[in-house]
């Protein structure tokens, strides 16, 4: 007869495979192994309950995405696309570039690699492919590949997750992010630079300098945001959570204000808000009770025994987790990579010896984990954010998005190489805030 858990890891993969959400599958397996076991079911309810609504850090999940939205349904967005242009539009390859700083101003805001791939493709794929300046398929690569800079540039949702499961401090994490995050956005932008040249893309029309003040004039309250957000969680003024409400609320007024805003644009924001947070919670449902059922498993720590009395080098264990990463990116988004692996793995990782204190590997390897679900959400078979931006380059085959992301992914590849060799480039920010 097979084992209660196997029954329980089988059942979650077959009810996500026929589409269930991941959320709904991991509560329904996790309930299977309780009664299996004997265990009450109502376990799982009050698991929910301790779990979820007792974490006030929760809150600035749908309070991110509100802001995002509010921009979106506002003119913000295109703005700050006008503005990036006329900073870097005038090169060669120039909206190359302004696809990759419009990348990295807009996940200051929206903290998500699809948001970010939504938000700003739709405009910026239809800019490249206007009058045939950029094949398709290289405006939707470059889109899908800038987008994954979102979950690591702060604020982030992934990050806000991956501080709840690991019971790490939201603000280091955010501070580490920072410069593996802008690193991102120049490798991009050197890679642009090459392909620009290889491929003898246009000089495009820039914006005349003398529109510059007006046009950073209009965008200014999508560039203040993240700085405000920032300055005031690190100058103490406000939690990551209020810094969220903040930012929703300060989106709201400008809009208002500007008369960017109708009341019908505010009841599209709240209502993609809710369906966006919908989904996000539902995940979340699913991964409190599986953490719950792993718990009771004892799996995680068994894993973390076994591999400690192998001997095998701790690096060479991290690098196969993240390998691991990189393949599940191909079928699975972020947030659920992250709610459903990391209860295993993180004990693993922190049972390691890689000679600095237990709190700086948290805050490593979050970062770690983040830039890894980035390069498998551009991998085949179901890399999401090469699906995303094909449903808005339209008529371009999946296949030719993801030859053209191959040499963004590389350079991704580069980014991690660094990161796992020299902790202290992503530590430096937080050691700085303690």
């Amino acid at each position: 007869m097979i084992d209660a858990f196997y029954l329980a890891l089988i059942l979650i993969v077959i009810l996500s495979s026929f589409g269930l959400s991941i959320g709904l599958a991991m509560i329904c397996g996790s309930t299977v192994y309780l009664m299996a076991k004997g265990f009450d079911p109502s376990i799982a309810s009050e698991t929910l309950l301790q779990g979820l609504y007792d974490s006030y850090t929760l809150l600035a999940i749908p309070l991110f995405v509100l802001a995002a939205d509010i921009m979106n349904v506002g003119s913000l967005a295109d703005r700050l696309l006008r503005f990036c242009q006329a900073l870097v539009g005038r090169y060669r390859g120039g909206l190359g570039y302004v696809n990759v700083v419009s990348a990295v101003i807009f996940s200051g805001m929206s903290g998500s690699a699809v948001a970010d791939a939504v938000g700003m493709g739709r405009i910026i794929i239809g800019m490249m492919t206007k009058d045939g300046k950029y094949t398709p398929s290289y405006a939707a690569a470059i889109t899908a590949a800038a987008a994954t800079i979102g979950p690591i540039i702060p604020p982030s949702i992934p990050m806000v997750l991956y501080a709840l499961v690991a019971d790490q401090s939201v603000g280091y994490l955010f501070a580490a992010g920072m410069a593996p995050g802008l690193a991102m956005g120049l490798m991009i932008g050197v890679m642009n630079w090459w392909i620009a040249r290889k491929r003898n893309f246009p000089v495009d029309e820039g914006v005349p300098m003398a529109e510059l003040p007006g046009v950073t004039f209009k965008a200014l309250p999508a560039l203040m945001l993240p700085v405000i957000l920032l300055g005031g969680i690190y100058g103490g003024v406000f939690t990551p959570t209020e810094g969220a409400s903040v930012g929703a609320f300060v989106m709201l007024v400008i809009g208002l204000v500007r008369r960017t805003l109708t009341p019908a644009a505010v009841r599209q924001a709240i209502l993609q808000t809710a369906e966006t947070s919908a989904m996000i919670f539902a995940i979340l449902l699913g991964a409190e009770v599986f953490n719950a059922f792993l718990a009771l498993t004892q799996v995680p720590t068994a894993a973390a025994e076994m591999i400690a009395a192998s001997g095998w080098a701790p690096y060479t264990v991290l690098i196969g987790l993240l390998l691991f990463y990189i393949v599940l990116g191909g079928v699975m988004d972020e947030l659920a990579m992250i709610l459903l692996t990391l209860p295993v793995f993180f004990p693993i990782v922190i049972a390691l010896d890689f000679g600095m204190p237990a709190d700086d590997v948290a805050i490593w390897f979050g970062i770690l984990v983040l830039i890894v679900v980035g390069i498998g959400m551009t991998c085949p078979p179901i890399g999401l954010n090469v699906f995303v931006v094909a449903s808005l380059a339209r008529d371009v085959p999946v296949t030719q998005i993801y030859r053209g992301v191959l040499p963004f992914v590389a350079v991704d590849i580069l980014r991690l190489g660094v990161v796992v060799a020299f902790p202290a480039l992503t530590l430096y920010l937080v050691k700085l805030l303690e």
